[in-house]
């Protein structure tokens, strides 16, 4: 195989694949780069076995394909080499897993895998495609993947739970303290419950973020597949049953607080200075009135703070003391885009839920600190 291609594109690439790679995999062969050189586009391929990610760039003026074919070489060298070199790159790979990379003056020579012994890309045989705007699904996964949970003792809520009920997709996140919860309408008639890795998510909006383009979702049994026109990540999905949290959104609260999201972001952060020493972090929202709440931390040993904010609104007026993370607080309120928040409450021992005021299709849920 033989082509020459604008540096800036092959690094690029280079670099997006190389995100699904991990050093410590059982095959060898999955720290190397799967390229391969058809005569109308070139195909880059990084995996670890459980995600996937295939960049293809098509011949133009940035990409000439003297001859096809594939090899394997590694991705750490690869991608080391390629930052060092200038424009353009002329790459040839011989029948026996050597690669020269010319690049001016500079000759640079990498041994290969064996081709054959690559694994191929899974199969998917569609059990649905739905098809959305990357706008509208990064700004989903953003406002929900950060409330899944980092340990793996309960294996399902390390994901994003992706539920498609016809032109409905819910996406919930819950680590059992706080949940996040986040509904988009689509044009689809797919019916079915997924959990995505939060890691897959997290790279997909690395991958796909920048301009806008148009994302097909196809799911499978066993695996989603995220596609556009030049990149596809395809991801194995986790096992097991996402828990109902219905019963957490649809309960009746007995009182409600509309306030500023920034105005409260930036008192429940000047309350973190104090409360980031301790074990979790915790914070106290008191209703004074029905004009007042008061937003306190503090120590023993370093000094406390005190905030008091102006209640816009207030539903059923009861005088109340909640305690909860701070840090869980901060993350909810950041993944709010509105001016204005409700918070929802039924007692000092019950979660808050946050309602952005305007838009019904996302929820943030903080459980309460038992002090």
């Amino acid at each position: 195989m033989e082509f020459i291609i604008n540096n800036h594109e092959f690094k690029k690439a280079v670099s997006e694949v190389s995100r699904a790679i991990s050093y410590k995999n059982n095959l060898p062969i999955l720290a190397g780069i799967k390229i391969e050189a058809k005569s109308d586009q070139l195909i880059l391929i990084g995996s670890n076995s459980d995600i996937t990610i295939v960049k293809t760039i098509p011949v133009s003026e940035e990409l000439s394909i003297e001859q096809i074919g594939s090899v394997v070489v590694s991705a750490k060298y690869l991608g080391e080499i390629i930052k060092k070199l200038p424009s353009p790159i002329h790459f040839k790979a011989s029948g026996k897993q050597s690669v020269r990379i010319q690049s001016e003056e500079i000759t640079t020579k990498l041994n290969g895998f064996h081709v054959e012994e690559y694994p191929s890309l899974p199969e998917v045989k569609s059990g649905g495609t739905i098809n959305i705007s990357s706008e509208e699904l990064l700004s989903t996964i953003r406002q929900t993947v950060f409330a899944a949970s980092k340990t793996g003792t309960k294996p399902a809520l390390t994901g994003v739970n992706f539920l498609f009920q016809g032109n409905l997709l819910t996406c919930i996140a819950t680590n059992s303290q706080r949940l996040s919860l986040r509904k988009l309408h689509i044009n689809s008639d797919v019916n079915g419950s997924f959990i995505v890795p939060s890691y897959t998510l997290t790279e997909l909006v690395k991958l796909f973020g920048g301009k806008s383009r148009e994302v097909a979702i196809i799911t499978t049994n066993s695996y989603i597949v995220f596609k556009t026109s030049t990149a596809s990540l395809y991801s194995k999905l986790i096992d097991g049953n996402y828990p109902n949290v219905s019963s957490l959104l649809s309960q009746n609260f007995r009182t409600e607080i509309r306030l500023s999201t920034k105005q409260l972001l930036q008192g429940i952060e000047r309350a973190s200075v104090f409360a980031s020493d301790m074990k979790n972090n915790n914070i106290t929202l008191q209703i004074k009135d029905e004009f007042t709440i008061m937003i306190s931390s503090g120590t023993s040993e370093f000094g406390q703070i005190e905030e008091k904010q102006s209640i816009m609104d207030i539903t059923n007026q009861k005088e109340l003391s909640i305690t909860f993370d701070g840090n869980f607080m901060v993350e909810a309120l950041q993944a709010i885009e509105e001016n204005e928040v409700r918070l929802c409450l039924n007692g000092s021992l019950r979660p808050i839920l946050l309602a952005p005021v305007g838009n019904d299709s996302h929820l943030q849920l903080v459980s309460p600190v038992r002090t």
